[in-house]
């Protein structure tokens, strides 16, 4: 499974309403998409990928469209979009992303 959580530490509260896209690298090194999401009121997109069967190992990446987010809150940002990219070695295991995120900053981690 992989989930995500977003944080608006600018304003201290979840970031809803962020478009997320999964993607992942095939052997050839050509990104294909998996899933969408968006967040929700929690800022939490829980189960872009929720049937662990259906993840295989290799790398992917998650894209939140901090633009748009950022736009219809009408604060101007530095980063209109993020992209974290990781690698899955067991996929059976729970991978969790969150994304701390600001107008001028962001950062992340694995999660539990």
């Amino acid at each position: 499974m992989i989930t995500t959580h977003v944080l608006d530490t600018s304003r201290g509260r979840p970031a809803d309403g962020v478009p997320v896209r999964l993607d992942a690298r095939d052997t050839a090194g050509v990104w294909r998409e998996v899933a969408r999401g968006v967040t929700d009121d929690d800022g939490r997109c829980r189960g872009l990928v929720p049937d662990a069967s259906k993840l295989l190992r290799g790398v992917y990446r998650l894209t939140f469209d901090a633009g748009q987010y950022f736009d219809r809150a009408r604060v101007p940002a530095f980063y209109p979009e993020v992209t974290v990219v990781f690698e899955i070695r067991d996929p059976a295991e729970h991978h969790h992303v969150p994304l701390l995120l600001s107008p001028y900053g962001y950062s992340t981690y694995r999660g539990s």
